[in-house]
């Protein structure tokens, strides 16, 4: 099993809405930057509790060309029921999720129980330009995954758009994720992420009580291992292993080293509708390393040796882009500052995006907020998180570089080599079949579906 492209998904899609006509729909969401459909999958709902919501797709299946949604999605009827969005691809060099919201939509198309009373929808790649530019389909090392590696800088990306520009400037993919959501008014979101090397962890806009048992359950059976110190969530509450709620606004989360605010991201735009969202992470090689709970023994030294090292190596990519010369910073139109090559201008913004980031990284790891106490998972986290800025800076470099057939590609060849390399011996990376990532997201993303509504029944919300 292999990584779908954006087409093949949308291939696979028109299959599955032909097969079952009765309770699937494939409809346009949007378009990209690039005139790309943006496809959303939809699975109907069955008869709720008693049968007082369903079935509720009176209207029968429509055509994909049906951008407009008028008679409402297949599986919701306004103001009756429930509705779940599960997002995938929002970063393009994550590509598991595409193949588990199909896989989950066949799930629930074989053991429809999660769809009583509730509607189920795919966004099946929040970014198709993008992970075009992720050339990755079927890697068979780090260094097969990081030769065709893109990810677009954080204003491009659809759902970090909102938290680092103005309303009147986000891109067409942000737009349409928000009118679906807008649109759908989720009682959960569930974004679908994954990581080079690690370990597995979900992220939550509010607390899902019960979650963490059948996730660590998941886990466990799969091989995966739980990380329990996940850079992304640190600081950040912690009910059960390897579940991380983020701060509410005006808290403090100390070591979350992002110019992103979370809680302006599309995950907090279900809250205008009483919703949850999870952003459940899977990783691609499993390492043991960030799942081990013992006391590190000196934190803030190791913070300082990995904040040194990622700033040298960050300085070996800066020198790099700079013999690359004018001629490579990208620029509109013909004459200096184009190319020939369309994938360079987009590679190269994600390149000085990354580059620029480490500098105020680099000043979090050894300041005064540094943390004097800390687990050995966090460090490994940490570590990796600091191997992966500096080698995906240099991998998007080199693509550019090796394309031009620039003098300066083979040194910075050899240094992606080893930095690959060293990444997967230093974390003695174990290759997770795709299969196996797939299976592991789709069961928690119906554990999460699961314990919320258990929840909303306790509190009599249900």
């Amino acid at each position: 099993m292999c990584y779908p492209t954006p087409q093949e998904l949308g291939l696979a899609a028109r299959a599955l809405a032909d097969e079952h006509p009765g309770e699937v729909r494939l409809r346009q969401a949007g378009t990209s930057r690039a005139g790309q459909p943006i496809w959303v999958l939809s699975v109907a709902a069955t008869a709720g509790p008693g049968g007082a919501n369903g079935p509720v797709d009176t209207a029968g299946p429509v055509d994909a060309a049906d951008t407009a949604g008028t008679a409402g999605p297949a599986g919701t009827a306004r103001g009756d029921g429930r509705d779940v969005l599960v997002v995938a691809g929002a970063h393009a060099n994550e590509p598991v999720g595409g193949a588990t919201a199909l896989s989950l939509a066949r799930r629930l198309l074989r053991d429809p129980a999660p769809r009583a009373g509730c509607g189920w929808h795919f966004l099946l790649c929040a970014d198709p330009d993008g992970a075009d530019l992720h050339r990755t389909p079927r890697p068979y090392s780090l260094l097969d995954y990081h030769r065709g590696f893109y990810r677009p800088p954080g204003p491009e990306q659809p759902e970090w758009a909102p938290s680092l520009l103005p309303a009147d400037r986000l891109p067409p993919e942000t737009l349409a994720l928000i009118a679906l959501i807008d649109e759908l008014r989720p009682v959960l979101q569930v974004s679908l992420h994954a990581t080079d090397l690690g370990g597995s962890w979900v992220q939550l806009t509010r607390d899902i009580p019960g979650l963490a048992e059948p996730f660590g359950k998941s886990a466990a059976e799969l091989r995966i291992p739980v990380e329990n110190g996940a850079s992304d969530a640190a600081g950040w509450p912690s009910p059960g292993p390897g579940i991380f709620v983020i701060p509410q606004p005006g808290s403090e989360a100390a070591g979350a080293f992002h110019p992103e605010d979370t809680r302006l991201s599309t995950w907090y735009h279900a809250h205008r509708y009483e919703g949850t969202t999870a952003i459940v992470e899977v990783p691609m090689w499993a390492s043991d390393l960030v799942d081990d709970p013992a006391p590190h023994p000196d934190p803030r030294g190791a913070l300082r040796m990995l904040a040194g090292r990622l700033a040298a190596d960050a300085a070996l990519v800066g020198a790099a882009r700079e013999r690359a010369g004018a001629r490579d910073r990208p620029g509109p139109g013909p004459g200096p500052g184009a190319y020939e090559d369309p994938a360079a201008a987009p590679l190269l913004r994600a390149v000085d995006w990354t580059l620029a980031l480490i500098p105020r990284i680099t000043a979090e790891w050894t300041g005064a907020g540094a943390p004097a106490e800390a687990t050995a998972a966090y460090i490994a986290s940490i570590d990796a998180f600091g191997r992966r800025l500096s080698l995906r800076a240099a991998a998007m470099l080199l693509r550019v570089l090796r394309a031009q057939g620039h003098p300066a590609a083979p040194g910075l060849d050899r240094l992606v080599t080893g930095w690959c390399e060293e990444f997967a011996a230093r974390f003695g990376a174990r290759w997770i079949p795709v299969a196996t990532q797939v299976e592991h997201q789709s069961r928690t993303v119906l554990a999460a579906y699961d314990k919320l509504v258990a929840a909303d029944r306790s509190t009599g919300r249900a």
